[in-house]
């Protein structure tokens, strides 16, 4: 069911974006309590609290806005996953970036290592250094 894949999925990033703020929560009773400091007008129950973060409910795109202010993210990035930043690209005869930069030993070392790897941890490695990679565009500086 895409309905229910998508709510599961907003739920994981609701909780890394819980995990990644200043004030930690831990509770839907928490997240709750939190989040009617922040939209007073239609609060919130810790029962949908809990549906949020369980996966079986999504909130209204005002509270996902309300979300996305106070956690400090992009509301596109919390409500669809993706970031509301294009990545520029630089003009066809500019030269790229990482040409100018000459790798360091270790850095050497490092790659050598990486290819070593058995493919799906190189995927692996890939992943979270992908993720490092977008971490900019999805939590705002």
């Amino acid at each position: 069911m895409p309905e229910l894949d998508e709510k599961k999925a907003f739920a994981a990033r609701l909780k890394q974006a819980l995990k990644r703020s200043s004030k930690k929560i831990e509770t839907a009773s928490q997240l709750a309590t939190q989040f009617n400091l922040r939209h007073p007008v239609e609060p919130i129950t810790p029962q949908a609290a809990q549906k949020w973060l369980s996966g079986t409910a999504r909130p209204t795109v005002d509270k996902i806005k309300t979300l996305a202010e106070w956690l400090d993210v992009s509301e596109q990035w919390l409500r669809y996953g993706v970031t509301d930043m294009k990545r520029s690209r630089p003009p066809k005869d500019a030269k790229p970036a990482d040409e100018a930069i000459r790798p360091t030993a270790d850095e050497l070392e490092l790659i050598r290592r990486l290819r070593r790897l058995p493919a799906y941890r190189r995927q692996l490695v890939e992943g979270v250094i992908e993720q490092f990679a977008l971490d900019s565009e999805i939590w705002k500086e």
